[in-house]
């Protein structure tokens, strides 16, 4: 028989509630001891304990630098049990200049770049020391003034959070995503937040908006400029989130574009990619040239050269910033664990509140660690100046007395730490005149109790205190802002086909619906080469950066850009696979040309209209629906309108019927049927019936191609009037052996 578990004495507990409890905890660690910053410091534990145990091992700012191995070792076997490589690159993070406005480590060797800041060297080559910005962090935490706890093992002390004098959350900035929340903080300007500080300080019910005069927006370590809308800024510093637009600053120098500055964590290299892939697909045609000049002296240098003085530099530059890197935008959550230990999201006026809150408290509890310091003291020096004015007796009970510490307590009535002070004094301090030096410390020491009771029974004086600490800090660690605050429009891409060189075109299109882009006016297209079974349907001239458009058997319209065509020394693509058309759709033409010029476009029914070709763009890949065309029919081949000329139009139906009438009795339309060209009885669409099979617009004293396979008649202007008529009627017959017509070809119709 099978033993049964023995559950005594062990704790049961449902897997619902088991679960929900570790996933809690788990997720408290994270945004507690991870993710989040402490908002007195601006510190996660792991760059706190870094800091720390740098100040610890002595690497201040005027010591010796030491390998980084060294420090990380310190801080994974003391404080931060976790892995030595994550370590050390939040250490190398707090090292880098373009990472950190203030940065916290001093780093000697290899510390990563702006083009890859993760190029840093191993830290068993690299050496690092604090920088004197860390002294804002480090210089009160022997003076009583935080909170120790045990570290991971129970064998020392670490400090809960550095006394920072700075609001350092707000200077270096900080991200972090934890379980559920995450917090992204920008760096700012010491000297702006110190003046925010001290304002707020003087006046406690001051607004974002006051404040906002101090503090302009976030400066960034790499510069750029800052061109979101001040309510924008305003809304982040009201709201606690937001986004903010960034953008890289540049200047003019003998013709070309300098850009100086990029936005913060964007890689110069990769802007170089992005505008030379650009250049090579030939969509920047604006651009001549593009080179990386940075050094030392300028770490950011990229030059772009223009290929003309006439280019607008403003409107390039307009166009970079919407289509690469050069501008960004950067998220805004001000999300840290506040003084009472729960993470929320702080305004810009009530972050600074709690920061002045926990530096008040840091004030007062430096002062009386002090003031304790000063007043044990104090005892000791009356004890010792009761020996001095008695130092007979105290040598003779010293030399006599068994037990001369409780004799010494009875007999002059002092502590036991007084007594303990007296029998440590060594013979040489016995001298008269060490009873000046002691009177002499008491009246020191005296003054600075005084005043350090009067700061901290007074609220105004520790108010004071404050400001004048952080004022001078202000002029220590100070500099001027790096990032511009310029309120600009928004960037925007040049149209394409200003991208693109203008250069002259004929587009081809194939019976089977494939086209292709052939460079020039000159070509003969039926002497291309074409695929088996294919043949030429339709060509069109016009530019490479104008949209070559395409119409399907269904009246649906598709646009592309010319210049993205392949070229004519293959057979080209299939149209079917860069657009969308319905099951069973055939390609019947192509049209390119200005926006404002004009096409004939007719279905096999006799039906057509004139359209304008910027009511026929389309860029979607199922294209656009313009001629209606009746179940079972098609669209013939497009003819172009000639501007400004006196213009007839030739229709032919497939029997051999030749209608010519004037341009103006057809309208204009942007989509629809249209009206009657020619007169073709019966239509139902079978085979054998007649339908139209071309049409073309013939300027004046123009002449009209008549194609029959392999034949071509050219009938001149005056020709034409044999086939002259109204439209709608039925027209004229063609001569015998010409009747049936492939296509009709207008001559004179380019201007």
């Amino acid at each position: 028989m099978q033993n049964q578990l023995n559950l005594e004495g062990v704790e049961q507990q449902a897997l619902k509630e088991y679960t929900e409890k570790a996933y809690l905890d788990y997720s408290m660690y994270v945004i507690l001891d991870r993710a989040l910053p402490q908002i007195g410091d601006g510190l996660k534990p792991v760059q706190r304990r870094i800091t720390y145990a740098m100040s610890e091992l002595g690497l201040s700012a005027g010591q010796k630098h030491k390998k980084s191995a060294r420090t990380v070792g310190d801080v994974i076997g003391k404080f931060h049990p976790h892995g030595d490589s994550a370590c050390y690159e939040a250490m190398v993070l707090m090292a880098q200049d373009f990472s950190y406005r203030y940065p916290i480590v001093d780093g000697q060797g290899n510390w990563g770049s702006t083009d890859d800041p993760k190029s840093f060297a191993a830290m068993r080559y690299t050496e690092s020391r604090l920088r004197p910005y860390a002294k804002t962090l480090l210089a009160e935490l022997g003076q009583g003034t935080v909170d120790w706890a045990p570290n991971f093992d129970g064998t020392m002390d670490e400090p809960v959070v550095l006394p920072a004098r700075l609001p350092n959350l707000l200077l270096n900035g900080t991200t972090g995503i934890a379980v559920g929340m995450s917090t992204d903080v920008p760096p700012h300007n010491l000297r702006e937040v110190a003046s925010a500080l001290v304002h707020l300080i003087d006046n406690p019910d001051a607004t974002v908006s006051h404040l906002m005069k101090h503090i302009k927006g976030p400066d960034f370590p790499t510069g750029g400029e800052l061109v979101s809308p001040r309510s924008d800024i305003k809304h982040i510093y009201t709201t606690g989130g937001g986004t903010l637009r960034l953008r890289a600053s540049y200047r003019q120098e003998d013709g070309d574009i300098i850009i100086d500055s990029l936005p913060y964590q964007i890689s110069g290299s990769k802007v170089l990619e992005q505008i030379a892939a650009q250049m090579r697909n030939k969509k920047l045609p604006l651009v001549e040239d593009l080179r990386d000049e940075s050094d030392h002296q300028e770490p950011i240098r990229l030059v772009i050269s223009p290929k003309s003085k006439k280019i607008d530099v403003d409107e390039l530059m307009s166009h970079l910033f919407s289509t690469t890197s050069l501008e960004r935008t950067v998220r805004v959550n001000m999300n840290v664990v506040a003084l009472d230990g729960r993470p929320r999201t702080f305004s810009l006026v009530a972050l600074l509140n709690e920061w002045l809150s926990f530096r008040k408290i840091t004030v007062k509890r430096r002062l009386e660690h002090r003031l304790q310091i000063v007043l044990d003291r104090l005892h000791i020096l009356d004890g010792l100046l009761i020996a001095y004015l008695n130092i007979d007796e105290v040598i003779r009970i010293i030399r006599t007395e068994d037990d001369p510490k409780t004799v010494l307590m009875k007999k002059f009535k002092i502590s036991d730490i007084q007594s303990e002070s007296i029998l440590n004094l060594r013979l040489r301090n016995l001298a008269k005149l060490e009873e000046f030096k002691i009177k002499g410390e008491q009246a020191e020491l005296n003054d600075e109790r005084d005043a350090l009771q009067q700061t901290l029974k007074s609220a105004a004086k520790l108010k004071n205190l404050i400001k004048t600490e952080i004022l001078e800090d202000a002029e220590s660690y100070g500099d001027p802002r790096r990032t511009g605050i310029v309120e600009r429009a928004a960037s925007q891409a040049l149209d394409e086909s200003l991208l693109v060189a203008s250069e002259p075109v004929t587009v081809v299109l194939s019976q089977r619906g494939w086209a292709r882009a052939a460079k020039g006016h000159e070509v003969d297209v039926l002497a291309l080469s074409y695929k088996s079974g294919d043949g030429f349907l339709s060509a069109t001239q016009g530019r490479s950066n104008q949209l070559a458009m395409f119409i399907d058997s269904t009246g649906r319209v598709y646009s592309v850009l010319a210049q993205t065509l392949p070229s004519a020394r293959g057979q080209g693509d299939p149209l079917s696979g860069l657009f969308k058309p319905p099951d069973g759709a055939e390609f019947c033409g192509a049209m390119i040309g200005d926006p404002d010029d004009k096409f004939l476009l007719a279905s096999d029914a006799g039906y057509g209209f004139i359209a304008t070709l910027d009511d026929l763009v389309s860029r979607n890949k199922a294209g656009k629906s313009i001629l209606k065309v009746p179940p079972g029919g098609r669209v013939v081949v497009p003819s172009p309108v000639p501007r400004d000329r006196e213009c007839l139009i030739a229709a032919v139906s497939s029997i051999g019927r030749m209608l010519c009438f004037e341009m103006e009795d057809l309208p204009e339309l942007a989509k629809g049927k249209g009206n009657k060209l020619i007169n073709i009885p019966g239509k139902k669409y079978k085979d054998g019936d007649e339908q139209l099979v071309a049409a073309a617009v013939v300027p004046e004293e123009g002449n009209l191609q008549v194609l029959t396979g392999a034949r071509m008649m050219t009938l001149k202007w005056g020709d034409l009037d044999d086939y002259y008529g109204d439209r709608a009627l039925r027209g004229s017959m063609l001569p015998k052996g010409w009747r049936k017509v492939e296509r009709l070809i207008a001559v004179g119709s380019a201007d």
